[in-house]
């Protein structure tokens, strides 16, 4: 069953027995009113139908007036009927006012309230002597001073025709209303559901693949809209979730394939230079030296390789670094005296204070601006000047920032080389990217500098970034947490 019928049926049922209700407690309350004015009849037609009854005034009949002349004024069809106190009838009459065919009522025996010392008397319902006559009220008055019993009935007619017309009339409107709720209802439910009924078209649409499409309304005015601007924003993060996803299998299939082929490559030296060796190369000095150095060489290679490989997937896991405070100002320093001491031959200028301490892993710190400053020698011309800089800030800006307002180390290894393109800057920290298609081996390694750079930096709560422009060199800055002794 649909919604909308279940909203429908729900609706008509509850309107149907609120009108239920609200026809049951008008019947009952009309009915009980005009029982209350039949039997005030009933009550004031005693003394007039006790004094036709008999022949002299009755002893102890209240509300008896001193007495009157004609026909007493009564609802047509009244009964009045006198018993003595064996239940005998004494007389009887009917006020039929001409009516010959004027039915009486169904007295039961024994009588109620014929021994009754009520003073208001004994009232009960009671059905007709004739198959279709009119039920009748009846009023049992015992009389103990004369040890007489009055009856007085007077038909239902009246009553049963109005409680009549008020049922058909209450039917009628039921009837009525619940149609044309019904036809109200559809119209109303149908058109407000319609918007649920896009929903669903669109997420058929998404379902099968089409993460693009939104649902309509969304507004925060209505129930509807709101669950639209719910569901959108879900759907952008389940989009932006599968991009993310396809960006990541696609970065793990290039690192995968990049990883094979600079492994592949030592790999083959390594197995062509044992085929050398398998072939001869054993009897001959010089051919069995240069063997085995290049296959010592090649396996120093893989191995460096393996080990920065290794380093990213720990990274990668989200391993946190030692935390330890770590002099980063002694760390700039020795680095660029290790660099200048490789390569005597080019200016490589510092400046930095006599000591900054940060907090974390003084061996992976190191590595960092190892790779910063041999990344600047391998990529520019060997008499391409390289500044070194690094100094402390104060302020809640970067990854510090988020930490609540500590300080920053600010590391920059500037090059005055040939710079790189907004496409190649834009990928340099990615694992094995190299600017050098060629993939030549003097250009440099196998492209994961960078990206253990980038790795470990964020490992600590930094950022790293890089500045330039094509001719006017290149500028890789880190910032690291300072430590909080340093605040």
């Amino acid at each position: 069953m649909s919604l909308r019928t279940r909203l429908l049926l729900a609706l008509l049922g509850l309107v149907a027995a609120g009108l239920l209700v609200a026809g049951i407690v008008t019947y009952s309350s009309l009915r009980s009113f005009l029982l209350e004015r039949v039997d005030q009849q009933l009550r004031e037609a005693r003394t007039p139908v006790a004094l036709t009854l008999a022949s002299s005034q009755i002893p102890g009949l209240p509300g008896q007036p001193g007495g009157g002349q004609g026909q007493p004024n009564l609802p047509p069809g009244t009964y009045g009927e006198l018993r003595d106190g064996q239940g005998d009838i004494l007389n009887k009459i009917s006020f039929a006012y001409g009516n010959t065919t004027q039915p009486t009522p169904r007295l039961p025996s024994p009588l109620p309230g014929a021994s009754s010392q009520s003073a208001g008397g004994t009232l009960f319902d009671t059905g007709s002597t004739s198959a279709h006559g009119p039920a009748f009220r009846v009023l049992v008055q015992n009389l103990p001073q004369v040890d007489r019993v009055l009856i007085v009935a007077v038909p239902l007619t009246e009553t049963t025709q109005t409680l009549s017309r008020l049922l058909g009339v209450e039917v009628l409107v039921f009837a009525l209303v619940l149609v044309g709720l019904a036809v109200a209802a559809w119209l109303l439910i149908k058109h407000d559901l319609r918007p649920l009924e896009a929903m669903a078209d669109t997420a058929g649409e998404i379902a099968a693949g089409d993460l693009t499409q939104r649902v309509t309304p969304a507004e925060p005015r209505t129930e509807v809209g709101r669950l639209g601007l719910s569901l959108n924003a879900m759907l952008e993060q389940i989009e932006v979730a599968f991009a993310q996803r396809a960006a990541t299998e696609e970065k793990l299939r290039r690192f995968l394939a990049d990883a094979s082929h600079e492994l592949r490559t030592p790999l083959t030296s390594i197995r062509g230079y044992a085929e050398v060796f398998r072939r001869g190369a054993k009897d001959d000095p010089e051919d069995l030296d240069t063997a085995m150095r290049r296959i010592e060489e090649e396996s120093k290679r893989m191995g460096v390789m393996v080990d920065e490989l290794l380093l990213l997937a720990r990274l990668g896991e989200g391993r946190k670094p030692d935390r330890e405070p770590v002099d980063l100002a002694r760390v700039v320093a020795d680095a660029v005296a290790d660099a200048r001491a490789a390569e005597a031959g080019r200016e490589i200028s510092l400046e930095a204070p006599a000591e900054l301490v940060v907090t974390g892993d003084e061996h992976q710190l190191r590595q960092v601006v190892a790779n910063l400053l041999g990344n600047a020698r391998k990529h520019t011309p060997p008499d391409c000047p390289v500044h070194v800089r690094l100094r402390g800030e104060a302020g809640d800006v970067g990854a510090a920032g988020a930490a609540g307002g500590v300080g920053e180390a600010v590391l920059e290894v500037t090059d005055e080389g040939p710079g790189l393109t907004p496409e190649v800057a834009a990928k340099v920290f990615e694992p094995f990217y190299r600017a050098d298609k060629s993939r030549a081996r003097q250009s440099g390694g196998a492209g994961l500098g960078l990206a253990i750079v980038a790795a470990i930096v964020e490992a600590h709560g930094g950022e790293v970034a890089l500045l330039t422009q094509p001719g006017d060199g290149a500028t890789f800055s880190v910032r690291l947490p300072l430590s909080t002794s340093e605040v």
